[in-house]
């Protein structure tokens, strides 16, 4: 691979005391909030109903939301299911009304929708708080899993101080993504948690782009700090990080704007991501390997014994 040469000369580890302070306050923002406040959890968490309704004639999704919380059903999530004739309604679980009332309640809310058409109930389905516990957990495990399998990938690929600032970006941009769903109280589902996942997914491969560099600009770089390197090695990977960034925001944006409702938290959760994640990228990673003590010596090939030897006549 060619040293390839880069126009832009901007010295970001100059910033990255002020990126730091700026991390670690959004963090203990998002830690407070999620400790106080919570998650605004969906019902695939918290347990509730799931009403599936036919209709005669297709139905706008606003005048059903718009009937459900005429009826004491604000909070509920409306979206298409298959064709515009049918819809899927969930509801949160209430203590003083048993799910069946609540079905009832909510079709007979649904009827009123339709215009000399019928409605047809299909489906009903109760999602018990046990299930819903077990996504909790099941959920967090999965993203402690896919930490560790990230620390001991990085670590083999490179070198074990890449592979902590690795999870120690991944961390920051997880626990800054679900505290900005806690401080905004944002309804999180399991397309949310999804979401997250995604984002460790997309915020590693940024993170793998600039560490590649990093490791090549210290073995070919002879002169310069190591901070220097890193500056050099993020100003050549800086335009891939902004194209990939700002393809895939537009791709994210569409699918927030006309995704449906459903959609909303899973592109949202995607757009805090991406953002957090190139941030993290360029200053969390980059930033924690300097402070590991990074060096040329560390980076270098290893010689083979008898390598010179071999290649005597």
């Amino acid at each position: 691979m060619q040293f390839i040469k880069s126009d832009t000369h901007i010295k970001f580890m100059a910033r990255r005391k002020l990126a730091m302070i700026l991390s670690l306050s959004v963090i203990l923002i998002s830690i407070i909030s999620i400790s106080f406040q919570g998650l605004n959890l969906g019902i695939d968490f918290t347990g509730g109903t799931l009403v599936e309704v036919g209709f005669e004639h297709p139905v706008d999704l606003p005048q059903v939301r718009a009937e459900l919380a005429n009826d004491g059903f604000g909070d509920a999530t409306v979206q298409h299911f298959g064709t515009s004739k049918d819809v899927l309604v969930r509801l949160a679980s209430q203590e003083e009304v048993g799910s069946a009332e609540l079905s009832n309640r909510a079709f007979a809310s649904l009827s009123k929708v339709t215009e000399g058409g019928k409605a047809e109930l299909r489906r009903v389905e109760f999602v018990g708080p046990q299930v819903g516990d077990e996504l909790t957990e099941n959920g967090g495990l999965a993203m402690l899993y896919a930490l560790i399998g990230i620390l001991i990938y990085v670590a083999l690929r490179f070198e074990y101080r890449f592979a902590v600032g690795s999870v120690i970006a991944l961390i920051h941009d997880v626990v800054i993504t679900i505290g900005l769903f806690s401080l905004f109280q944002i309804e999180f589902d399991l397309p949310v948690l999804a979401a997250v996942l995604a984002v460790i997914g997309y915020s590693l491969n940024d993170t793998i782009v600039v560490y590649d560099r990093i490791r090549e600009n210290f073995r070919k770089m002879r002169k310069g700090k190591p901070s220097e390197i890193v500056d050099v090695s993020l100003n050549q990977t800086l335009s891939r990080t902004i194209m990939t960034s700002t393809t895939t925001m537009f791709v994210l944006i569409a699918l927030f704007v006309f995704g449906g409702q459903i959609m909303h938290g899973f592109a949202l959760a995607l757009i805090f991501g991406i953002v957090i994640g190139t941030y993290s990228s360029i200053y969390v990673a980059s930033s924690a390997v300097l402070m590991l003590g990074i060096s040329k010596a560390d980076l270098m090939p290893v010689q083979k014994e008898g390598v010179e030897l071999d290649s005597e006549p």
